[in-house]
């Protein structure tokens, strides 16, 4: 008589591995959802209009983006090395306006490399109850530097990214009356 092999019961610790990947997938995968959202407005822009203002905001398409790109980098470094000192340009406030030097395709290329920087910081932990040491603010240098879980810090950048992600699509629409509902089936462009 001849026995089937069978596969023992998960353990705790498997489930839990498991439910870490999990989550983990969910929101980085919720990220990327809206990331894509916010490069739906940068559809066939020119470079000057990435950074033309369109409402009473100072806030521009280019410059959005540039900030984004900056808050991906600086989120997955602090991630990353978890040693809560300032990566550079994090309270840089010219990270929302462009130079004569910034084209959107720079602008693009900056904000690819920051998400996958943060994708691959944020892949690289044993789950999301890591501890994030955050750099001393600014404003107020006498309080005691805060410490995050990774799963706070990822959840902050979804947030930055959706809040912002709704900013470009009002901003956009009063450019040129584009929007990103209209768009979201639509394939990307080139540029």
């Amino acid at each position: 008589m001849t026995t089937a092999a069978t596969t023992p019961p998960p353990t705790r610790a498997t489930e839990r591995a498991a439910h870490a990947e999990a989550e983990r997938d969910a929101l980085l995968h919720a990220l990327a959802e809206q990331r894509a959202t916010l490069l739906i407005t940068l559809r066939g822009l020119t470079d000057a209009q990435a950074g033309r203002r369109s409402t009473a905001s100072e806030l521009t398409l280019g410059g959005i983006l540039k900030h984004l790109a900056q808050g991906e980098r600086v989120w997955a470094q602090l991630i990353g090395e978890r040693r809560g000192e300032t990566p550079d340009g994090m309270w840089d406030m010219g990270q929302y306006h462009l130079t004569a030097d910034d084209t959107l395709a720079d602008l693009r290329a900056a904000y690819a490399a920051a998400t996958r920087a943060m994708d691959a910081a944020v892949g690289a932990l044993p789950n999301l109850d890591v501890a994030v040491p955050l750099p001393p603010v600014p404003w107020d240098p006498e309080a005691a530097p805060e410490t995050w879980t990774a799963r706070r810090a990822l959840l902050h950048m979804l947030r930055e990214t959706a809040q912002h992600a709704g900013h470009a699509d009002i901003i956009r629409e009063c450019l040129d009356g584009a929007n990103t509902t209209a768009q979201l089936g639509d394939a990307p462009d080139a540029d």
